[in-house]
């Protein structure tokens, strides 16, 4: 069977694993005040790879196969991801009005309930994370991380400069802090979190990490190219708004065929990093490959 068949099927079942945990802490949406809590399941639920919280499971699963323990870390990483995007779209930052495939969470409940909701994911992500059942030890060293990973000194930091550096040129130093904090970072410690819940050693955390660096950047070149030449339609959320509002972006700095030699290039060295550790990294390998060929 094709490899990325059998991905996709892994991919959909963890899926819906994810959203089993987030379905059951999320709160209802007729729960008072049923505005927010609307809006929050509306975004959380419009669809979505889960990439993050897939990557969080395919890295604990190199070392046990129960995924109950972890899971609900990786659905702390998918509310964090979420209140992002929601932050992406206000009129104030990216103004987009779709995501996902469907009007932005803006666009529908208005830019005060989308900016509470979005934070609400954001806060409780950490609540979810002491429910898991792990070492205490290892819950406080996660709400550490991802609140590190997630602030000034992360995705926060990237949002900032990228805002700051709209309509200017930015040299490659300047592009990489934008999307190492804005995507690869988050990317990082999905696959981290994973393999730290499932007590990896620590040199092959090293090489989890480095497969997760540079698979992280790949995402974010294809992310750009696909902007330029991707389908609304498919990606389920408007093409050409990154060359309109003068965004710092790979092929802006470096040209298309030049960023797409790049992602090639930096997936060849995460296939071969992850590949260290033997057939249990297969999915990686091929979940890399599907990262550099993706059109949604």
């Amino acid at each position: 069977m094709d490899p990325f068949v059998l991905l996709k099927k892994d991919m959909k079942e963890k899926q819906e694993q994810v959203n089993i945990i987030l379905d059951r802490y999320l709160p209802r949406k007729d729960e008072y005040p049923k505005e927010i809590h609307k809006a929050l399941r509306y975004s959380t639920f419009a669809g979505g790879k889960r990439l993050r919280p897939y990557l969080t499971m395919l890295a604990y699963q190199l070392y046990k196969d129960n995924l109950d323990p972890i899971t609900p870390v990786a659905a702390a990483i998918e509310m964090v991801h979420t209140f992002s995007l929601i932050h992406d779209d206000l009129p104030d930052i990216d103004d987009d009005e779709y995501r996902r495939g469907k009007k932005s969470c803006h666009a529908v409940f208005g830019d005060g309930v989308a900016l509470l909701a979005a934070d609400s994911l954001l806060i409780n992500a950490f609540e979810i994370i002491t429910y898991a059942e792990i070492d205490d030890a290892l819950k406080v060293q996660f709400v550490r991380e991802l609140a590190q990973e997630s602030g000034i000194k992360g995705l926060i930091a990237g949002q900032m400069l990228d805002i700051e550096s709209e309509g200017k040129k930015v040299d490659k130093k300047t592009l990489n802090f934008i999307h190492n904090n804005k995507t690869a970072g988050m990317i990082n410690i999905a696959l981290r979190f994973g393999a730290l819940g499932a007590k990896a050693p620590a040199k092959e955390l090293s090489v989890i990490e480095e497969y997760g660096s540079k698979i992280g950047l790949v995402f974010q070149i294809v992310d750009d190219l696909l902007d330029i030449e991707g389908s609304s339609a498919k990606l389920g959320k408007t093409t050409g708004k990154d060359e309109a509002q003068g965004k710092a972006t790979f092929p802006a700095v470096y040209g298309v065929e030049e960023s797409r030699k790049m992602a090639h290039d930096l997936t060849e060295q995460a296939k071969t990093a992850i590949s260290t550790l033997g057939d249990r990294s297969l999915k990686l390998r091929i979940l890399a490959d599907h990262l550099l060929s993706r059109k949604s």
